[in-house]
């Protein structure tokens, strides 16, 4: 068995983020894999030789330019790669990258926000969130599945500081709580809850008000890995002293094969 170093960061513009860091950041880490998402560009707009070498690179943009994205670094060469989630209707978004391992699947996600006003809430919760949770539950069933990334939720209250003043807003709304935690019933660990109890831990913070000085925040991205893979994990942590984006670095080390 042999540890893998998994890293993934929501960079809020993967251009935006290199000037702030990432590729120093990127190198100074040097995971086995990277997964960044709403990097809000296509492969050609970005300078690889700010990235590292010796990386695979799989981009999944979104068909509207400067939006969303998502795009998975690794040292591994991948059994195969699955873009999106073979759902037309919901992979115009680049919201979706799966590379298959040999003895896994690792995909990278960052869900819809559910919007001021809730706008798409419904579609969030009962459409995206209903195919995500179909997708790697497919998928569980070839293989064990580690997925991470925005997902876009405080699961619970002790995922953000001020839980009774967002009662109703995006990302902490019963209906979008309860998905979560439909999803995590399919056989699904939340590696850093499971590994820390305690309150004041998040990953993304305003810009507003000092959020971030003030560690005002929330706990919206995660490493999730199906229940076999969860022995196997040593360490899930978030990395809130790292700057560049609004969101911070989180990171898996896994035992594998």
């Amino acid at each position: 068995m042999k540890s893998h170093k998994f890293i993934s960061w929501n960079v809020n513009g993967i251009r935006a983020a290199l000037g702030k860091g990432l590729g120093e950041y990127f190198a100074a880490q040097s995971p086995d894999f990277l997964c960044l998402q709403e990097v809000k560009a296509e492969p050609h707009q970005v300078d690889e030789k700010l990235l590292p070498d010796g990386y695979h690179v799989f981009w999944n943009p979104a068909r509207r330019r400067g939006y969303s994205g998502v795009a998975t670094f690794s040292r591994h060469k991948p059994v195969n790669v699955i873009t999106g989630m073979d759902r037309p209707e919901h992979d115009q978004e680049g919201r979706v990258m799966t590379l298959e391992m040999d003895d896994y699947y690792l995909v990278n996600v960052y869900t819809p926000n559910s919007q001021n006003e809730l706008a798409r809430l419904d579609y969030r919760v009962n459409e995206w969130d209903v195919a995500f949770r179909e997708f790697v539950s497919v998928l569980y069933r070839a293989k064990p599945v580690i997925f991470c990334g925005d997902l876009n939720v405080a699961h619970q209250e002790i995922d953000l500081a001020n839980p009774k003043s967002n009662r109703r807003n995006a990302g902490f709304t019963d209906e979008e709580r309860e998905s979560f935690t439909r999803l995590l019933e399919q056989g699904f660990v939340d590696t850093f809850r499971a590994a820390e109890p305690a309150p004041g831990h998040y990953t993304w913070w305003s810009y507003r008000g000092q959020a971030r000085a003030r560690n005002v925040g929330w706990r919206i991205d995660y490493f999730c890995v199906s229940e076999p893979l969860h022995s196997n994990v040593s360490a899930s942590v978030i990395h809130p002293d790292i700057a560049g984006s609004d969101h911070c670095p989180i990171e898996l080390r896994l035992s594998i094969r």
